[in-house]
C-alpha cells in the first residue's frame, strides 16, 4: 500500500495541481474559430457523423471530440473548455511517466510540471478550437511509452491517430530515433520508422491538397505569405518562442510579427543552427542538449515553410514543450526545493492571470491591441465585444491605421446600422463594395444600408448582384424573400 501510495502521489499531486491552475477556464468563452464549431454540420448537424471523416477533414479525431462535446452538453462553452483540461491533464500525467523511465525521477517530476504549468500553455489549454494539439500530443505519448516498452508496431498505431488528430507531429518519428540513439540501443527499428514516416508524408500531401481548393484557408496556397517569408519569419518567431518559456511575459493571442529581411531572418535562422550544432556536444545520452534537438525537430513542422496566416500562435509549442521542458528540469535538477518552489509559484500565478485574460473578449483583445498597436485584427475582434458606440470609436482608429482594410469598413457598416445610422452605414459599406467588388458578402451588405434608408429597387439589384458573384449565398435568398421577391437557389447549393 505504501509502494503504491508513492507511486502514484507524485501523479496525483500533479493532476490536481494542474486542475487547479487551469480550473478558470471552465468559465471562459468562445474565441475565434470557436465560435465556427457550432455552426459546422460535422460538429452539430444530424448528418454530421459521416462528415466527420470525409477527404476535406483533414483532423477528424478532433473534430470526433467537438461532435461527443456537442451531443452530451449542447453549445455549452464550459464543457468544451472541460475537454480541453481532461486533455491537457492527460498528456500531463502520460509525460510523468514517460519521463519517469528516461529520467531521474526528481527531473521528470520537474519536466512535467513546467509541461502543466508553463503559461505558454495556457492558449492551447484555453482556446477549445487548440484541442487539436492536446490531443496529438497525447497519442504522441502514448506512442513514445509503447515504443520504450519495445512495442514498435502499437507506437505506430498510436502516431496514426495522432495524425488524425492533428498533422503537425510529422516530425515524431525522428524523436523516437534520437531516443533510441542516445539510450544506446544497436537495433535500428526502420520498419515502424518509416511506415510512420510514410503516413506522415500521406498526411502532409492530403493537407496540402485540401487547403489548396480554398482560396479563405489562411494556410498553404491560402495563406497571405509564400512559404520563403513564412520560413524568413520563423527564425526570430522560434527565439520570440523560447524568449517566453525563460522569460514568461509579453504573450498575446495575436502578436505583432513581421516578416524581416533576408539579413536578419539568416541571422536568426543560422543562430539556430549554431545552438542545435552545439547541443551535439551534450548528445550523449539523454542530457539537455538531446531535449533541446527534438524540440525544435518538434517544432519545424509548424515553423519552417509551410505558411499560415498567423506566423506565431502559442499553441504550437504546446508538443515541443514535452522535450524542451526536460531540457530545462536537466539543468534545474540542481537547484533547491525551496528555490524550484518559488519558480513554480510565479509560473502558477502567471498561467491563472493568462487564464483569466482568456475569460473576457473584451480583455483578451484589449491586450492584443496593446501589444500588437500596428495590427488590424485585434481591434476589430476587441471592436466586437464593445457597445457599437465604443467599437466605432475603436473601428474608426483601425480605418486611419489601415484605410484600405475591407473588414474594418465592414465592421463600421454594421455598427452604424446598429446606431441607427444608415447613411453612415451606406457609405462603410460601400468603401468595402470597392475594395472587394468580387465579394457577395459585400454586395449584399450595401443592398442591406440600401433597404434599411428604403432604396428598395437599388437593394434588390445589389441582393442580385451578390448572387451572381455566388448563386448559394444565402444571405441574399433571405434578403430578397424580405422584399417579396421569390427567389430558389439552384439545386447544387442543397449539399453546401
Amino acid at each position: 500500500m505504501i509502494a503504491l501510495r508513492r507511486r502514484y502521489l507524485p501523479g496525483i499531486a500533479l493532476a490536481a495541481l494542474t486542475t487547479a491552475v487551469f480550473a478558470g477556464s471552465l468559465g471562459a468563452p468562445f474565441h475565434l474559430d470557436d465560435h465556427a464549431l457550432l455552426a459546422d454540420p460535422a460538429v452539430t448537424g444530424a448528418g454530421g457523423w459521416g462528415l466527420l471523416f470525409r477527404l476535406e477533414q483533414t483532423r477528424p479525431l478532433t473534430y470526433l471530440t467537438f461532435r461527443l462535446n456537442y451531443q452530451l452538453a449542447g453549445p455549452s462553452a464550459a464543457a468544451f473548455h472541460a475537454g480541453n483540461l481532461l486533455l491537457h491533464v492527460a498528456a500531463v500525467l502520460l509525460l510523468l511517466d514517460v519521463l519517469g523511465r528516461l529520467l531521474p525521477p526528481r527531473a521528470a517530476w520537474i519536466a512535467a510540471f513546467l509541461f502543466a504549468l508553463h503559461p505558454i500553455q495556457t492558449e492551447a489549454v484555453v482556446y477549445v478550437f487548440a484541442r487539436a494539439a492536446l490531443l496529438m500530443t497525447v497519442f504522441c505519448l502514448l506512442a513514445l511509452r509503447a515504443w520504450l516498452d519495445e512495442k514498435p508496431w502499437r507506437a505506430a498505431a498510436w502516431f496514426a491517430l495522432a495524425l488524425l488528430a492533428k498533422e503537425e507531429c510529422a516530425a515524431f518519428p525522428l524523436l523516437l530515433l534520437l531516443v533510441d540513439r542516445a539510450r544506446g540501443r544497436p537495433e535500428f527499428r526502420w520498419k515502424p520508422v518509416a511506415a510512420m514516416l510514410a503516413l506522415a508524408v500521406a498526411a502532409g500531401a492530403r493537407v496540402v491538397y485540401v487547403l489548396a481548393q480554398s482560396a479563405e484557408s489562411g494556410a498553404g496556397a491560402g495563406s497571405v505569405y509564400s512559404p520563403w517569408e513564412y520560413f524568413a519569419a520563423q527564425g526570430p518567431v522560434i527565439w520570440r518562442y523560447f524568449r517566453l518559456l525563460v522569460i514568461p511575459y509579453g504573450f498575446t493571442v495575436d502578436p505583432e510579427i513581421a516578416v524581416p529581411g533576408a539579413a536578419v531572418a539568416v541571422g536568426a535562422w543560422l543562430a539556430l543552427a549554431v545552438a542545435a550544432f552545439a547541443s551535439l556536444r551534450w548528445f550523449r545520452g539523454l542530457r539537455p542538449g538531446f531535449w533541446f534537438l527534438a524540440g525544435l525537430i518538434l517544432l519545424l513542422p509548424s515553423s519552417s515553410v509551410f505558411p499560415a496566416d498567423d506566423l506565431a500562435a502559442d499553441r504550437r509549442m504546446y508538443l515541443p514543450l514535452a522535450a524542451l521542458a526536460p531540457a530545462a528540469a536537466l539543468m534545474l535538477r540542481r537547484v533547491s526545493w525551496k528555490a524550484l518552489s518559488a519558480i513554480g509559484l510565479a509560473l502558477a500565478l502567471v498561467t491563472v492571470s493568462r487564464g483569466n485574460v482568456w475569460r473576457s473578449e473584451r480583455a483578451l483583445w484589449a491586450e492584443a491591441v496593446e501589444r500588437a498597436p500596428g495590427k488590424v485584427r485585434p481591434r476589430i475582434q476587441l471592436s466586437r465585444a464593445l457597445p457599437a458606440d465604443q467599437a466605432i470609436e475603436v473601428l474608426e482608429k483601425a480605418r486611419r491605421l489601415a484605410p484600405e482594410d475591407a473588414r474594418v469598413q465592414t465592421e463600421l457598416g454594421r455598427r452604424y446600422l446598429e446606431t441607427g445610422e444608415p447613411g453612415r452605414s451606406l457609405e462603410a459599406f460601400g468603401r468595402a463594395l470597392a475594395l472587394e467588388p468580387g465579394n457577395p458578402a459585400a454586395w449584399n451588405n450595401r443592398g442591406v444600408a440600401l433597404l434599411a434608408l428604403g432604396q428598395r429597387d437599388a437593394a434588390r439589384q445589389d441582393f442580385e448582384n451578390a448572387l451572381k458573384r455566388d448563386p448559394c449565398f444565402d444571405p441574399a435568398y433571405e434578403n430578397l424573400a424580405k422584399l417579396g421577391v421569390s427567389a430558389i437557389p439552384p439545386g447544387h447549393c442543397a449539399g453546401r
